[in-house]
This record gives structure tokens, C-alpha cells and sequence, in this order.
């Protein structure tokens, strides 16, 4: 161990480091790992995997693709563009319900009449379907609600909340591809960065409150083991007031 040195650690990420960098950054945070515990146990006196090897990989190569948001300003003008479109209602609202819940689209794809609870007004969806890997809670605003009633009209018994035309589950570039051909410069997943940039400028939510209206996972551990709540009530008044923006 002790005759490992940077060379070697190089040679062993430079080969994948353009073309898998998630997988690269693994390697080297393993190896670091490891270093820093032989550096601990007096086997080494340097990490040939820590700080200095970063100023030697590339910079280049593969880049962090954000997707393309809306102005927060902008997205009331997106729904009411969408809504008179004629596009297939289902897909309309579907849109509206995804934006009003700053949820992903395969969340808002998948949804089941099953998951939702009307008159307490929350949807659950359930570990199976998060990214998560977690059972989530979604406060439904009084729009939320409006475009859920909406769409039971049109339900077509399968259980599912936004059916396509043809039955069956709306395909993943439906909702994307009506925003595309509306001249909208946003993508589906865009409208929750505008939710949480709305969030962060215009309210005084706390972070946390934030970041589990997007479902995010907390990456503190400690933090997060002690935290048994999920703030339920307080991003409920977060996701209406988002709607009263949203209307004004």
C-alpha cells in the first residue's frame, strides 16, 4: 500500500474519467477512503487520491447538463398557454397538475385515483414509485384539487389519474413534446426549478421545508436520523400559496 502514488491512482481513473465521471468520482472517493484510513493507521504519510490529484484530472469532457427552466415570473403565462392549446385534456392537465405539485413526470405519469385522498386533500405515492426509493406525501392546493375533480370526469375506469388517448399510461415524451411544440422554453422537470427558485426569493420557507416539497433526499445522515417529521403542514401552506402565485 504504501508504494501506491498518484501516477498510479491516474492511470486508473484517466481511462474512464470523460466517459463515466459519476462512476470515476466513485473510484477515486473509494480509494481516498481507503488512504485516508492507512494515513490514520501511520502506513502512509500522504492520500495519492486526495486534493492534489484533482488539479491533474480534466476539466473538460463531461458537463453537468441543467435542464431548461422558466422564470418563475413566466410560469403562469405557460399554463394559461397550455390550457388554450387544444392539446388532448388529459395531457393539459397533467401539466397543470405537475407544475402545481413541483413533482417529477413519471410521478404525475403513474399516478392512481388509489393514491389519492380528496377529502384530506394529499396524495401518496408510494415507495415503489419514487426515486427516491420512499413513500412520499403531496399537500394538494385548492387548484391541485380542481384539476384532480377535472380529471375524474374523464376518467376511463383504469385507475389511472391522467390516462393516455389510447389507454394506458401517457408515454414520458407526451408532456414534453406539447411544451416543445407550444413554443415553451422550459422543460417538463424545468417547472420545479422555478418552483424552488420562487421558493427560495419570493417565501420565507426554510430550506428543508424546500427541499421536501421536491422530495429530495437529505444528504446530512446525522441530521437526517433524527428528523421524524416530514413538515407536512408547513409545506401544505408552501404548496398553496405556489398556487395563489400561480393564479394571480
Amino acid at each position: 500500500m504504501h508504494r501506491i502514488n498518484t501516477g498510479d491512482v491516474m492511470a486508473v481513473l484517466l481511462p474512464i474519467w470523460n466517459e463515466k465521471r459519476a462512476t470515476a468520482r466513485q473510484v477515486r472517493h473509494r480509494i481516498s477512503a481507503v488512504m485516508r484510513w492507512a494515513v490514520a493507521q501511520g502506513y502512509r504519510e500522504d492520500n495519492p487520491a486526495g486534493d492534489a490529484i484533482g488539479a491533474a484530472l480534466p476539466r473538460n469532457g463531461v458537463r453537468v447538463q441543467h435542464r431548461r427552466a422558466l422564470p418563475y415570473a413566466e410560469v403562469a403565462g405557460a399554463i394559461a398557454t397550455v390550457r388554450t392549446s387544444g392539446a388532448y385534456p388529459m395531457t393539459v392537465a397533467a401539466f397543470e397538475f405537475l407544475v402545481l405539485t413541483a413533482s417529477r413526470s413519471g410521478e404525475v405519469r403513474g399516478a392512481r385515483w388509489e393514491e389519492m385522498d380528496l377529502e384530506a386533500r394529499e396524495w401518496r405515492i408510494p415507495a415503489a414509485r419514487m426515486k427516491t426509493g420512499r413513500e412520499h406525501r403531496v399537500p394538494l392546493s385548492t387548484r391541485a384539487l380542481a384539476v384532480l375533480r377535472g380529471a375524474r370526469e374523464l376518467a376511463d375506469g383504469s385507475g389511472l389519474v391522467f390516462p393516455s388517448a389510447r389507454g394506458g399510461l401517457l408515454s414520458e415524451a407526451t408532456i414534453g413534446k406539447m411544451v416543445r411544440d407550444l413554443g415553451i422554453g422550459a422543460v417538463p422537470h424545468g417547472f420545479r426549478s422555478s418552483f424552488r427558485d420562487w421558493a427560495a426569493e419570493r417565501t420565507e420557507a426554510p430550506r428543508e421545508v424546500c427541499e421536501l416539497a421536491l422530495a429530495h433526499v437529505n444528504r446530512d445522515r446525522v441530521e437526517a436520523a433524527y428528523r421524524r417529521t416530514d413538515l407536512f403542514e408547513r409545506r401544505r401552506a408552501l404548496m398553496e400559496s405556489w398556487s395563489a402565485f400561480l393564479a394571480e
